[in-house]
C-alpha cells in the first residue's frame, strides 16, 4: 500500500472518530440541558404545605442555593445558581424570612426570593440585660428569650481566640477566664433570629464605646489594668446601690488593698455559693476558693458580674475618705466605720 492510500485511510478514521466525539458531546449536552430545564421547571414536591426559609444577612447566592437544597426546597443547588446567574438576580436576594410552598419550582422560588425588601418579615426584639447580672443570669435570660441554650452562650464567651484580636481592652484579661464583666449591661435591639455570637459582639462593642480613650488613659496613668478596674467595679456593683456610695466604697477597698487587708466582700462569697445573703455563714467565709475575699487577700481572679458604668467610674475615680469598713443594711443604707471595732458594733446593730 502506497503512502497516499495510508494517509487517506488514517484521515477517514480520524474523521469518524471526531464525528463520534461530536455525537457524544451533542448527546451529553442535550441530556444536561434537558436535565437543567427539567429541574428548573419541575415542582420539588407534591405537598401543598409551606415552610419558612431564612436568608441570613451577608449570605451570598452560593450559600443561599445550597441551603435551599439542604432544607428540601429545591433538588439541585447548581441549577438554581446557574439560573440566577443567567437571570442576573444574584444581587436581588435579600435577607429575611420567606414562606415558600414546597411544590414550587426553582423559577417560582427565584421570583419569590427577589421581591422588594418591603416584603421581608424579619422582626427586631428588645433584650434588656440588668446591671449587676452575672454571665449565668445572662445565659438564663437568653434562653427565656428564645436564643439557644445556656451552653451555646458559654461556648461563645469562652472562645478566647475569637475575641482577643478584635478588642484591645481584653488584653489584660487572664486567658483562662471567660467574658464575665466585659458584657456591658444595657438594652439591645436584635433580629429575632440573631445568633448568640452576634449579641455578644453587640455587648463588647458597646463596652468599647463606654470605655473612652480618656478613661483608658486614666487607668493607665494610675498603673492599673482594665481587668483590675472591672473586677473591683463588679464587687462595688453588688455591694452598694448609688453613685456617691460607690465612690466612697471604692476608696475603702483601695485602702484595704494598699494595706494588705482582706476585702471581705459578701458579694464575692455569694458569687461562689449562689446565695443572696447579706450575712454569710462562718462556713462560707472558710471556703477555699480564690473568689473568697475573706480567705484570700487582694482582688479575686476576675469580675463577679457585669458592672454598670456607674461602678466602673467609681472604680476609676474613688472619693477619698477616712473609713476602712462599711456595711450595707437590708434597706440599702450604707454604714461606714473607721475601725474594726466600730464595724463589729455596726454589724450587731444593723444586721440582726
Amino acid at each position: 500500500m502506497n503512502g497516499p492510500d495510508l494517509l487517506s485511510i488514517n484521515f477517514q478514521i480520524s474523521m469518524k472518530y471526531i464525528k463520534f466525539l461530536v455525537i457524544i458531546f451533542v448527546f451529553l449536552t442535550a441530556v444536561l440541558v434537558g436535565y437543567f430545564f427539567y429541574i428548573l421547571n419541575e415542582p420539588n414536591s407534591f405537598s401543598q404545605d409551606s415552610k419558612t426559609f431564612t436568608i441570613q444577612p451577608k449570605w451570598g447566592s452560593v450559600i443561599i442555593s445550597q441551603e435551599l437544597e439542604n432544607q428540601g426546597f429545591i433538588r439541585n443547588w447548581v441549577v438554581f445558581e446557574l439560573y440566577i446567574w443567567y437571570q442576573g438576580s444574584s444581587g436581588l436576594l435579600q435577607p429575611g424570612n420567606y414562606d415558600l410552598k414546597l411544590n414550587s419550582n426553582i423559577k417560582e422560588i427565584v421570583r419569590f426570593l427577589t421581591r422588594k425588601p418591603e416584603a421581608l418579615t424579619f422582626k427586631e426584639v428588645t433584650l434588656t440585660f440588668i446591671e449587676g447580672w452575672n454571665n449565668q443570669q445572662y445565659a438564663e435570660y437568653l434562653v427565656k428569650q428564645g436564643f439557644g441554650q445556656e451552653q451555646d452562650f458559654f461556648n461563645i464567651i469562652q472562645k478566647k481566640q475569637l475575641w482577643w484580636s478584635d478588642y484591645a481592652f481584653l488584653s489584660s484579661r487572664p486567658k483562662e477566664l471567660d467574658l464575665e464583666g466585659y458584657l456591658f449591661p444595657d438594652t439591645y435591639r436584635v433580629y429575632e433570629d440573631a445568633k448568640v455570637e452576634d449579641i455578644v459582639k453587640k455587648m463588647l462593642n458597646n463596652f468599647g464605646k463606654k470605655l473612652t480613650p480618656e478613661l483608658l488613659t486614666e487607668i493607665e496613668k494610675q498603673g492599673k489594668t482594665v481587668h483590675e478596674i472591672l473586677t473591683l467595679a463588679s464587687i462595688i456593683e453588688k455591694e452598694v446601690p448609688n453613685d456617691h456610695e460607690r465612690k466612697m466604697v471604692s476608696d475603702i477597698f483601695y485602702k484595704r488593698l494598699e494595706n494588705n487587708i482582706g476585702l471581705q466582700s459578701d458579694a464575692t462569697l455569694n458569687y461562689i455559693t449562689g446565695k443572696g445573703t447579706v450575712r454569710p455563714s462562718l462556713e462560707d467565709t472558710r471556703l477555699d476558693n480564690p473568689y473568697n475575699t475573706y480567705k484570700y487577700r487582694g482582688l479575686p481572679p476576675g469580675p463577679i458580674c457585669n458592672p454598670s458604668l456607674s461602678s466602673i467610674l467609681a472604680s476609676i475615680y474613688p472619693t477619698p475618705n477616712e473609713y476602712f469598713y462599711f456595711l450595707t443594711t437590708p434597706e440599702g443604707k450604707v454604714i461606714y466605720s473607721k475601725t474594726y471595732e466600730e464595724h463589729l458594733a455596726a454589724k450587731r446593730k444593723y444586721l440582726k
